[in-house]
């Protein structure tokens, strides 16, 4: 018998499973790679430095002198009122954004770009950086937080420095409530529970004596999406005979 399980509920989208994105500042961007920023520099000035709920780190308004506004994330030791540049022949300092073929090796970037004028995809956590490591041609080695190196076109901008908010993962929830709250408004189940401490109407592994499931975990080949749960079905069994 299939069963209304969270993977279902959270598709649907119900309220309960809707992150609340009406109540966030808005969306980590860069400014439109144009032509002033592809042959030159465009500076600006730290306007704000806001709390947003739907990200770890806090986050920088700045306003260049085309009048334009943008919100990225606040690197380590700036503050409001600095000026910063983007472009390529900005200066390599903390909070200027320039391409990565510009930016010397062994500086400590974030908020990468995987295409040229994208807006930025990679290293965007609190207290996360990457390496640059070396020019291969006409594309960059860069070094993320997770030790790999991956190569990214020269064109791809980046920030200089380290984004702010590090050490958020040694400071304790203390209270169930506190890590609630933080969990919904980034649109988090909490708490998570197992399957075998459920009810039957929850889930197929649910009820019976205890924190037993009853049956194998592997699910039946043709399961229904509310059976489906458990182990991965191995597509052939038995030995294989030449």
């Amino acid at each position: 018998m299939g069963k209304n399980l969270i993977t279902q509920a959270r598709g649907k989208g119900s309220t309960t499973y809707r992150a609340p994105s009406h109540k966030y500042v808005g969306k980590i961007c860069y400014r439109t790679y144009d032509e002033s920023e592809r042959n030159g520099v465009v500076f600006g000035k730290v306007v704000d430095l806001v709390d947003c709920p739907g990200h770890f780190a806090p986050l920088l308004i700045i306003k260049y002198d085309t009048k334009e506004e943008v919100l990225i994330s606040a690197p380590l030791n700036i503050k409001v009122g600095d000026i910063v540049a983007s472009g390529a022949t900005a200066p390599v300092q903390t909070g200027n954004v320039l391409p990565l073929k510009n930016i010397p090796d062994g500086t400590y970037i974030y908020n990468l770009e995987c295409k040229p004028g994208d807006g930025g995809k990679l290293v965007r956590t609190s207290g996360t950086f990457a390496k640059v490591v070396g020019k291969i041609g006409e594309g960059v080695s860069v070094m993320l937080p997770s030790k790999k190196q991956k190569n990214l076109c020269g064109e791809c901008r980046a920030t200089i420095g380290t984004i702010a908010g590090d050490g958020r993962l040694e400071k304790p929830f203390v209270k169930a409530g506190t890590r609630m709250h933080a969990m919904r408004a980034r649109n988090k189940l909490y708490p998570q529970v197992s399957g075998v401490a459920m009810n039957a109407v929850d889930h197929p592994f649910g009820s019976g004596r205890g924190r037993h499931v009853g049956k194998p975990k592997n699910a039946p080949r043709w399961a229904p999406a509310g059976r489906n749960v458990g182990l991965i079905r191995a597509k052939r069994t038995g030995r294989k005979r030449r």
